[in-house]
């Protein structure tokens, strides 16, 4: 398994970051991945949905570990090369100030 391609767009939810989307071995695309700024540092969330009982589900995941790390260390170098945590964060701002500006208008 290759990823062969990783977009990210910056968010401001909570200690979500970023969200991610991945293309593994150019035929095959997952939306919807949180980088999370979590207490012991950054991290790939897999999506996931809301169940009726509150409880979260992820939607699809890695079975194997490789594929896991693989799948992270590929989202979070691409994260970094492209500012990383502050540079994301700061995005984020900017967007949410745009979002109020529009809604008052």
């Amino acid at each position: 398994m290759k990823i062969t391609k990783v977009t990210l767009r910056p968010v401001a939810m909570n200690k979500v970051v970023a969200i991610a989307s991945i293309v593994i071995d150019d035929c095959f695309v997952i939306h919807d991945l949180r980088v999370v700024n979590g207490d012991k540092g950054l991290f790939v969330a897999m999506p996931s949905r809301k169940l009726p009982n509150g409880d979260f589900r992820d939607i699809c995941h890695p079975i194997c570990t490789d594929a896991r790390t693989d799948i992270q260390e590929s989202v979070l170098a691409q994260f970094e090369a492209e500012g990383g945590a502050s540079a994301f964060e700061a995005a984020a701002l900017v967007l949410s100030d745009e979002e109020v500006s529009v809604a008052s208008v």
